[in-house]
């Protein structure tokens, strides 16, 4: 469950291209702090119950996703190691970021050019100063059928839903967003606790 984001002029962003205003994310936003809640719909249109907890990303590649309900789990990476860490089982798997992260939410959040590379964007609606773009993959080969984007008006996301091919989604909102504020570097490391099964992959 990899899962698995400021204040602009709203005439500017009116005349924006699609383009344009994904780029205000990938290039205006550098460091991104928020809490979010998490929910997955299966095919079926079954809902799992929602996940909260805290996230951060400072580019490049720099990660942090914290769920700490209902249960507990911790995502890191420092841009070339990928930590998971389940409390509930006391247990670490360790792998390489590029691998780990690939076809992720969080791969699209703190990379910059995985988007731009990866999908095609279009603008799929306003709603005030809030812009929904949506991504659709240029590969047939990828985990997901499409990205809706919520971008306020400076660029930071408020909410993304990730449909997958399966007919699956994840729907993640954002909120407490802080952007390029100062975040420290010792949120995207990590070390094992004491007694917890290490499982390097």
């Amino acid at each position: 469950m990899i899962a698995v984001a400021l204040i602009g002029f709203a005439g500017l962003a009116s005349a924006e291209t699609p383009q344009q205003t994904l780029s205000r994310f990938l290039d205006g936003v550098q460091t991104f702090e928020a809490s979010f809640t998490q929910v997955q719909t299966d095919d079926r249109g079954h809902q799992e119950p929602a996940s909260v907890g805290q996230m951060a990303l400072s580019r490049p590649g720099r990660f942090r996703w914290e769920y700490q309900a209902p249960n507990k789990q911790l995502i890191v990476t420092d841009g070339s190691t990928l930590w998971l860490y389940d409390q509930d089982i006391k247990q670490v798997t360790v792998r390489s970021a590029a691998e780990g992260l690939q076809g992720t939410p969080a791969a699209l959040l703190s990379q910059k050019k995985t988007l731009t590379d990866a999908f095609s964007v279009s603008e799929d609606g306003k709603d005030g100063d809030i812009t929904k773009l949506k991504l659709v993959p240029k590969s047939k080969e990828s985990d997901f059928k499409d990205v809706g984007l919520w971008l306020n008006a400076a660029g930071a996301p408020v909410r993304m839903i990730f449909r997958d091919q399966l007919g699956g989604s994840t729907d993640i909102s954002f909120s407490a967003v802080k952007t390029n504020g100062r975040v420290s570097s010792k949120q995207f490391a990590f070390s094992p606790p004491r007694g917890v099964e290490v499982i390097t992959q």
